[in-house]
């Protein structure tokens, strides 16, 4: 297969595992969410109803294991990649230990399912304390994936520049090729690789500047995924 060819079916790959990954996440989310309302209302349907979510978790989690299994195989992910399949298999587990923390609490509404104790509903700080581990989750889910978007834009990056050459790339060529790339992220990357010593940067004036690569760039830029969209 060309090696076009192998990287873009690494970067499909990838797309889809972080798709996986967000709807695992709404799913572990869910599954909580009918798992202490069962318990508050003492309803045995939104109970059984979690049983079947937290299949539906495990099910993905095997399907994530599998993917992130031939990510590997198939195309020796280094960098960024790399990172991202590794920590993906940590989280899966995570995401699975939720689903069957609401499998218990289901459990524990049909153990009581004929609503003549009312405590748990009068407990003000379950509620509560659901939400929190929501918003952990959330919040972890959205930090993963503002660093694959960093991570996207440095592979962009780093290849424009190797297909550059010595010749380097200007603020604007950069700002029309990277449509819809917000000029201060790309300072900010930019900053950070030439932090890296992968490529230098020439200022001309406060707001233009050319960007040439590094050997030790070039070298990164071989490693990432190709620039889709050229």
């Amino acid at each position: 297969m060309p090696e076009q060819a192998v990287r873009k079916a690494l970067a499909q790959g990838m797309h889809e595992l972080n798709e996986n990954m967000v709807t695992l996440a709404e799913l572990s989310e869910y599954a909580i969410r009918r798992a202490v309302d069962s318990l508050a209302r003492m309803d045995s349907k939104s109970a059984q109803e979690v049983f079947t979510i937290d299949r539906e978790v495990y099910a993905l989690q095997i399907e994530i294991e599998k993917r992130c299994g031939d990510l590997i195989a198939l195309h020796a992910p280094v960098a960024g990649d790399l990172r991202l399949i590794t920590t993906s298999l940590k989280i899966t587990t995570d995401f699975d230990r939720i689903g069957r923390y609401s499998k218990d609490i289901a459990e524990i509404t049909l153990q009581i399912q004929n609503g003549k104790d009312r405590e748990f509903a009068r407990l003000p700080g379950l509620p509560r304390m659901v939400d929190l581990t929501i918003e952990m989750v959330d919040r972890a889910m959205r930090e993963e994936q503002s660093h694959a978007v960093e991570r996207g834009l440095r592979d962009k990056v780093l290849t424009l520049l190797v297909k550059r050459g010595t010749i380097g790339l200007k603020k604007n060529q950069f700002l029309e090729i990277l449509r819809g790339v917000i000029f201060e992220d790309l300072v900010q990357e930019l900053n950070r690789l030439e932090g890296e010593g992968l490529l230098t940067l020439a200022w001309h004036g406060p707001s233009d500047f050319t960007a040439q690569i590094t050997p030790k760039g070039v070298d990164a830029a071989r490693k990432a995924s190709a620039f889709e969209g050229e």
